[in-house]
């Protein structure tokens, strides 16, 4: 009987080996924690679909901020949820420097400075009345220079609110090189862009619908990426270049790992991946079912995003898995 002369399990025998040579590490500066701030509450109001994720009131939003900071996480991304009788065709609170997520990038800079890299979520879909991500034709349609404008409103406002990283989220064409230039023209060009790259029309953003109180009817098929197509991909992070981002995404993150790697192998800027909305509430309902280990499934699934060539992770459990690193 012949008996093997290389034997790779000698590299798996003790918690010890295992962590010498492994090839990927996650580290808090890798993680950045999404979260919702909404406008006329006093406490934070849990969102039922993400257990253990709320919609922030101003003064838990700002606890949120320090502790994030505390545990060493690099940034905090913001999404403003206004009051419904605010919201309108053209998305008005989005552009008003009293709005909802202008008044939280104010409270957080203020909170932690530069301790944190405060980013804002760049788009209409939060803050308009039909729940789409720009403004609508008179067909119904986006139309997509006439949400150009309004995003570059909304660049300066964030910009001048203390945003270091404005994320447009909308897949509007162009929507990069114009906010830049609208940037740029009024002196903000210390101002990055994350630009979501690779953003697909997907089933995961069930929950973060709840999350922000979205008005949408209908779906997002005609302006966000078609869940078959890869090469797509490569197209917009070449566009997106050009058109000047400093770091680019893709979301989703599990479902899109191979789009990940091929963004990853192409990019000379920082790649971020975003376990979305419905990726945490999988694993989170499937623990609480008892279907799987909850600590284990999250380091999982991040080192996921790690191996596939995220530089950068934005995730809910950003603030929890740090304190679980640094343990």
């Amino acid at each position: 009987m012949s008996f093997p002369d290389v034997r790779p399990r000698r590299l798996r025998t003790t918690p010890a080996m295992r962590r010498m040579v492994a090839e990927h590490r996650l580290h808090p500066a890798d993680l950045i924690l999404p979260a919702f701030v909404r406008e006329g509450v006093s406490e934070p109001v849990p969102v039922s679909s993400m257990p253990g994720v709320v919609q922030h009131s101003r003064d838990s939003l700002r606890k949120a901020a320090v502790a994030a900071a505390g545990a060493g996480i690099s940034g905090i991304m913001l999404f403003g949820v206004p009051e419904d009788a605010k919201k309108d065709a053209i998305g008005s609170p989005g552009t008003d420097p009293d709005g909802v997520l202008q008044v939280a990038l104010r409270d957080v800079r203020a909170e932690v400075g530069d301790a944190l890299v405060v980013m804002s979520d760049l788009c209409l879909d939060e803050v308009t009345d039909h729940g789409h991500c720009g403004v609508l034709d008179d067909r119904g349609r986006v139309d997509n220079d006439a949400t150009l404008a309004r995003y570059a409103e909304m660049a300066l406002v964030q910009a001048e609110a203390g945003a270091h990283v404005l994320g447009p989220s909308g897949m509007m064409d162009g929507q990069i090189g114009h906010v830049r230039r609208a940037l740029d023209a009024a002196g903000h060009q210390d101002v990055a862009l994350l630009a979501y790259t690779a953003k697909y029309a997907s089933a995961f953003y069930g929950p973060f619908r709840e999350a922000v109180n979205s008005s949408l009817r209908g779906d997002r098929k005609a302006y966000q990426q078609d869940a078959p197509n890869a090469r797509e991909a490569l197209r917009e992070l070449e566009l997106d270049l050009a058109e000047g981002a400093d770091m680019v995404m893709v979301k989703p993150g599990l479902p899109y790992l191979d789009i990940l790697r091929r963004v990853a192998d192409a990019s000379p800027v920082p790649v971020a991946a975003y376990q979305i909305s419905g990726e945490y509430a999988m694993v989170e309902a499937a623990a609480e079912r008892g279907w799987l280990d909850r600590d284990r499934a999250i380091e999982e699934t991040l080192t996921a995003f790690k191996r596939a060539g995220a530089n950068l992770i934005l995730t809910y459990w950003a603030t929890e898995f740090a304190h679980r690193l640094t343990r």
